[in-house]
């Protein structure tokens, strides 16, 4: 298999952990690893004094969340490439994935079991809307 593999981080432990099986599974399977941070507000925050100002969005964030998980992931046998894509994170998942053609989406069971299952997760919103093939990992236990 070649192609892209595309895994969702939010830069908590357990979507650490679906990244370090994503990356297990392009390894695997030759494909390279895109990890996107979803975000979902266009906030925008100025900081500085007189002339010197720095523009901080919601989107910056997300990719630098995104940035830091590509790079310590410490891949050495897979291209690993990072952005930050607009929208909830599932939707953001499955657009990303589209707009990449990629070949599987991985996502963490977070949120998979008691009143997460029955209000929703992105796992199984992934899953049920996907146009390509969901690896869900196991993250709720180290």
């Amino acid at each position: 298999m070649t192609g892209i593999i595309v895994v969702g981080v939010d830069g908590s432990e357990t979507a650490m952990r679906a990244a370090q099986t994503a990356k297990g599974l392009a390894a695997s399977l030759g494909a390279g690893l895109h990890v996107v941070t979803a975000f979902d507000t266009d906030r925008t925050e100025v900081f500085g004094s007189g002339s010197d100002q720095f523009i901080l969005t919601d989107a910056d964030l997300a990719e630098r969340v995104a940035r830091d998980v590509a790079r310590s992931l410490n891949a050495t046998d897979v291209t690993v490439t990072y952005s930050a894509a607009r929208g909830k994170p599932a939707e953001a998942l499955i657009t990303e994935a589209g707009r990449l053609d990629a070949r599987m989406i991985v996502v963490g069971n977070r949120r998979m079991r008691g009143l997460g299952r029955v209000l929703g997760s992105v796992a199984n919103s992934v899953a049920h809307n996907a146009r390509c093939d969901v690896y869900i990992a196991k993250t709720d236990e180290a």
